[in-house]
Parts: structure tokens; C-alpha cells; sequence
């Protein structure tokens, strides 16, 4: 079936910033349903299409504690992106998937948590933190650290008021030095610099960071700063798959598929590939 497109029904449709929507899709045949229900972990991706116009390849942001449905959020960026981006619900758009590995988050339990994203990059953390926050008796203290160009770019404001108001979570909001608005009273500063201000103790905390390369490189440099194992801070290289099962070789790191190994993987894991760029 990894083959094969799911037709699936657009529930709903929701801008979250210039050019960035999210789209509530839900099963159209109960078999495909099934198949997702048992397979889906957090972390995992798929492939969206519209019939006649092709695939675009993007993480599933919804948890795996809701798996009735299924969200994805992405940038307009090209043919396939735009003709979603312009569905009305009711329409008929295709995933494919799921695919790659996934968040160990039993292996979380107990620990700390400190989730660290950037700009567009929400969406997958944001699959790892509802995973959590559904069951949040199983974790103890939880940091959020999120960043972004403009306060226009933060994604998911409806999500992050919801965070900022709950006494269970700890929320950290940062834009880019010019990025703010007047009534902006929240960080003012580049991602790595804030969460050096920010970050919780190491001592057990499990960090997850996703953001480009060039705030994974030197986010990664802070967490060590700070005193974090490169064992303990997890990341996903998504933004290098395209086929999604190891076939077209754009995803290669090396000797690593990372639509077949990740897309996630420890910092540990990112430091021994020679050719991560990062």
C-alpha cells in the first residue's frame, strides 16, 4: 500500500501566515483508515497530492493521540502547494504515506521536555508536542522555544495562545531583530541567543529541535553549550525528502536515505554524517 494514493476529503482549510495553510483532511475509505491508524507514529511523513498535478512531500503535523483525521501544514511554493493551498472543503486531494521512523516518545517519559522550532518548521514539533500534552501525567516539565522572521510568520497562533495560557507549559516566543510589531512583548532575537537565556536544565531533558539548517547548526552548538548530550536532542531532516521511499536518491546523506532511516534522528546521529551540512 505504500504505493498506493488515499483518496482523502478536505474538512477544512486555514491560513496560518503569508502563504502558509493548514488543511484538516479525513479519510474517504475506511480501509485506508485503518491502515493509517495502525502504521502512524509521530514524527512520520506522507506525500499530498491532487490527481493530475503530482506529489508534494511534508510531515503529518497532527499527533498520533488523533489519528480520526489527518493536518498538514505548508508553504505555497510551487504547482502542487498552490492547487492545495486553493482546495475548498469537500474536495478531493491524496496522501500517501505514512512514511520514515518517528519520535521515541515512550522512551520521554518521565523526563523533561524542551521542544525547539523555527519558523515553518512547527509543524512536526507540533505533532511531538500534542503527543505529549495528551498525555501529559506521563512528563514532567515542558519548554517551548519558537521563533520566527515576523510575528506575521509565527504559525499556529490560535495553538500558541492555548500553550501561553496553560500552567503546565512553559512558552518562550522569539521574531527576528525587526521582525517585531508595536504591540510585540515577547523575545526579540534570534532562536539559538534566546533559548542560551531560555533553556531548562540538561539534567534529564530530552530536547527536539526542527528548524532550517543553518538554525539546526547553530542551535545544536547552543544545546552543547548549555550542557545538552548530542544523544538527547533529537532533529528531522525532512526538508531533503522527495520520493519517500528511497528510490529517487535526493533524501542521500552519505550512506543514509532519509526518507527510509529518519527523517528523524539524534544530534549524535546528524554528527557522524559526513555530508550533513550542518
Amino acid at each position: 500500500m505504500i504505493y498506493t494514493p488515499f483518496p482523502m476529503r478536505v474538512v477544512s482549510k486555514r491560513v496560518e501566515a503569508p502563504g502558509v495553510n493548514t488543511l484538516k483532511l479525513e479519510f474517504v475509505n475506511q480501509e485506508d483508515h485503518e491502515f493509517f491508524k495502525a502504521n502512524y507514529h509521530t514524527g512520520m511523513f506522507g506525500l499530498y497530492g491532487i490527481y493530475g498535478e503530482g506529489e508534494s512531500t511534508f510531515c503529518v503535523a497532527s499527533p498520533e493521540t488523533r489519528k480520526d483525521y489527518i493536518e498538514c501544514t505548508f508553504r505555497q511554493s510551487g504547482r502542487v502547494t498552490t492547487t492545495l493551498a486553493n482546495t475548498d472543503e469537500g474536495d478531493i486531494v491524496t496522501f500517501r504515506g505514512p512514511y520514515g521512523n518517528r519520535f521515541p516518545i515512550e522512551q520521554f517519559e518521565g523526563k523533561n521536555l524542551l521542544f525547539i522550532a523555527g519558523g515553518i518548521a512547527l509543524p512536526p514539533t507540533r505533532s511531538v508536542i500534542w503527543s505529549c500534552l495528551d498525555q501529559r501525567e506521563k512528563y514532567k516539565d515542558v519548554t517551548i522555544v519558537y521563533g520566527a522572521r515576523t510575528v506575521a510568520d509565527l504559525v499556529y497562533k490560535h495553538e500558541l495562545e492555548e500553550w501561553k495560557q496553560r500552567d503546565d507549559v512553559n512558552l518562550v516566543l522569539t521574531v527576528d531583530p525587526g521582525g517585531e510589531t508595536p504591540d510585540w512583548h515577547d523575545h526579540v532575537g534570534f532562536v539559538p541567543t534566546v533559548l542560551e537565556q531560555a533553556a531548562p536544565s540538561p539534567e534529564n531533558t530530552i530536547a527536539v529541535l526542527c528548524g532550517p539548517p543553518i538554525m539546526i547548526k547553530f542551535t545544536l552548538a547552543a544545546l552543547e553549550k548549555l550542557g545538552f548530550t548530542a544523544e538527547n536532542v533529537y532533529t528531522t531532516l525532512e526538508n531533503r525528502m522527495k520520493c519517500g521511499v528511497g528510490k529517487c536518491g535526493r533524501c542521500n546523506v552519505g550512506s543514509v536515505y532519509i526518507c527510509k532511516e529518519g527523517p528523524v534522528f539524534t544530534a549524535a546521529e546528524v554528527q557522524a554524517m559526513p555530508q550533513a551540512d550542518l
